[in-house]
């Protein structure tokens, strides 16, 4: 589903990641840990074509978002990051809307959905994620765990085929960890391919099928293990 080759990014003279290469194949979970400033948020930010990379090749789905370090025109560029889903790690929900609003306001910019289909299939995904009694509540009368539900349930409103996670758990008490933890491996049940990173080694552990260790703008290949769910 994924597949990075050689991704370089520098800002300035610091080069931040050095000769990326990683796969994440349909239905896996793949967790990165390492340090603040070991170039994970680059590195999804790169994926979800919010930096653009130097160097390298970014294919999705057979689809490339960049290759040798060259984009594609606008077109193409925009139907390849329509694949990917991202989840912040603060959420970045509109305050201003309710979790409806929330969770239709992309597919009826992004995918041209009528507010009848974008309305349906948002009420399908509160119902998957059991916050169908919240569908009117704003943000701030949210806990922390619905809200990050709220996050997700928003990015699988575009019917992603990649979902990527920005430190899913560091904004949430520690008990609502495992409930983040069942929804993800839930999703990857279905069949949804998930690229995590997090500070998190207990959470990468229970949620992961492979974890990597990155530090310095580096991930070795040999540098992971496999999680036995």
């Amino acid at each position: 589903m994924l597949k990075i080759q050689g991704l370089k990014k520098s800002f300035g003279k610091s080069e931040v990641l050095k000769g990326i290469d990683l796969e994440v194949e349909s239905g896996e979970i793949v967790v990165i840990v390492g340090p603040s400033g070991g170039g994970k948020t680059t590195l999804l930010r790169c994926v979800n074509g919010l930096e653009y990379c130097d160097e390298g090749t970014i294919e999705i789905d057979n689809k490339y978002l960049c290759k040798n370090g060259i984009y594609g025109d606008k077109k193409n560029f925009n139907e390849v990051r329509r694949g990917i889903g991202l989840v912040f790690q603060n959420f970045n929900l509109f305050p201003h809307m309710n979790v409806l609003e929330n969770l239709i306001e992309a597919p009826k910019r992004v995918l041209g959905q009528s507010e009848e289909e974008a309305v349906n299939s948002a009420k399908e995904i509160l119902n998957f994620l059991c916050l169908s009694d919240k569908i009117n509540s704003y943000p701030y009368e949210l806990s922390g765990g619905q809200k990050q539900r709220v996050a997700i349930g928003r990015a699988l409103a575009l019917k992603p085929k990649l979902m990527c996670f920005d430190e899913p758990t560091s904004a949430l008490d520690p008990g609502l960890t495992g409930e983040v933890t069942k929804l993800i491996r839930s999703l990857a049940k279905d069949g949804m391919s998930m690229l995590i990173i997090t500070h998190d080694m207990d959470f990468a552990i229970k949620v992961a099928d492979k974890i990597y260790s990155m530090d310095n703008g580096i991930l070795s290949k040999g540098n992971f293990y496999t999680v036995n769910n």
